[in-house]
């Protein structure tokens, strides 16, 4: 195999590789090997027909396509390590010369890594974030609990309030007609969710159980139908049945019962102190994400577009795994949602360009910082990995292989790069 490296613009770069005749040869006799059996050629018995009978029936390029499929994967795979230099994208490859006994020859452009210039990634200032907790935070977080923990209580001496559960008949009129989609029996309605169009929950206060009333609303000027827009319509509507949550007492019972606490006030305590790990811990991501934006900003580097659409298929497969593991297809999550393959790709872009710029000036700072990962620290890692899957050690460095090593050692000197830029970083 010959190889020339031509560098384009933006960091993509042209590779020509070329087989020898006597390659290409030899990949078309295993293309003939593998299909002879499927030719059928009259005279002949299945898988016998000779090499140049098939030729002369089917032209000298029947097999070249095959040969083809067969040889660039290995020939594009060896000019990458000859050419030295990191790739970062799929290869889009074009073949320039197939012809029986000529050199196989074609090009594979692809992406190489980009180089960055550094700015200032020391002393980054930032905005200090508020981890303290107020009584109302902590007040808020005991009334999600109470709801949690509410009682229903069925209503039957009084007519329709606020905030009340209800479950309605109801059928809508426009000009005294009855509309499509207007009706529904046993409905489900709690008192100012807003569920229904505006004026209509309002009006169902003050109906009593069993009794007709009639609500006049007018549908709103965006409404999504066009026969309904901006129309008065007329709702004969009969409440079913009326219910209310209780909310427990907030005391030491209710602390009791919803924790391991004996107090309120040590239940309280609890909240709180898990109310300021939780914005400590926001606090430490947006403290992150700030600093890296701001080392991004001050460093120079040219992302080829190749670099952008390998990561974003990459971010593709990874959501189209996860959603499978829920149970639902990608063909079905596109019908569902109206989304498809152009809009998911358009919109991952943004953050793939983040992804990408992240690592370039994270490695690059780890370089310069020269960042390293001892033997006991990756060793430290297996065994996070090992408890995580309930394996043995040996077992998880086994299965990983040489090259998921490697990586794993990239990723702890990025993050040791992470960690250093924002311990490095002033808050103001």
């Amino acid at each position: 195999m010959s190889l020339q490296v031509e560098n384009l613009e933006k960091n993509m770069v042209k590779l020509t590789i070329e087989a020898p005749a006597e390659e290409f040869e030899k990949a078309i006799q295993e293309a003939y090997l593998k299909n002879k059996s499927r030719i059928n050629v009259p005279g002949f018995r299945k898988g016998k027909v000779p090499r140049p009978i098939i030729e002369k029936m089917y032209g000298a390029a029947v097999f070249y396509e095959d040969a083809a499929n067969s040889l660039i994967p290995h020939l594009y795979s060896e000019a990458v390590k000859e050419c030295g230099e990191e790739i970062v994208s799929e290869p889009k490859i074009d073949v320039v010369q197939i012809e029986k006994d000529k050199p196989f020859i074609f090009t594979a452009e692809v992406a190489k890594k980009p180089e960055v210039t550094l700015g200032e990634y020391k002393g980054i200032e930032v905005e200090k974030q508020n981890v303290e907790v107020t009584e109302e935070e902590v007040t808020a977080e005991l009334d999600k609990v109470r709801n949690q923990n509410a009682r229903t209580i069925t209503i039957e001496d009084r007519p329709v309030a606020e905030g009340d559960m209800t479950v309605i008949d109801f059928e809508g009129f426009v000009d005294g007609v009855a509309f499509a989609g207007g009706k529904g029996e046993n409905y489900d309605l709690t008192i100012g969710s807003g569920t229904f169009i505006p004026g209509f929950e309002d009006q169902v206060i003050g109906a009593e159980i069993g009794k007709e009333k009639e609500i006049n609303v007018t549908f709103p000027e965006d409404y999504h139908s066009e026969d309904l827009k901006g129309k008065p319509a007329t709702f004969k509507v009969t409440v079913k049945s009326i219910k209310v949550k209780e909310l427990p007492e907030v005391d030491d019972d209710f602390a009791q019962d919803v924790s391991d606490f004996n107090t309120l006030e040590e239940y309280k305590a609890d909240i709180k102190s898990k109310l300021v790990e939780k914005k400590e811990k926001e606090a430490s991501t947006k403290k992150e994400n700030e600093v890296i934006d701001k080392v991004i900003e001050n460093a120079q580097m040219e992302i080829p577009d190749a670099m952008i659409d390998y990561q974003v298929k990459q971010m593709a497969d990874d959501f189209a795994r996860r959603i499978q593991q829920q149970g639902l297809s990608v063909e079905q999550y596109f019908q569902f949602t109206g989304m498809n393959a152009e809009k998911l790709f358009e919109q991952m872009r943004p953050n793939a360009l983040k992804r990408i710029q992240s690592r370039l000036v994270l490695e690059a700072i780890a370089n310069i910082e020269k960042f390293e990962v001892a033997e006991e620290e990756l060793e430290k890692e297996f065994e996070k990995m090992a408890s995580m899957y309930q394996m043995e050690v040996t077992k998880v460095k086994e299965i990983m292989g040489d090259s998921s090593k490697e990586e794993m050692k990239k990723d702890l000197v990025v993050q040791k790069a992470v960690d250093f830029v924002v311990a490095e970083a002033v808050e103001k």
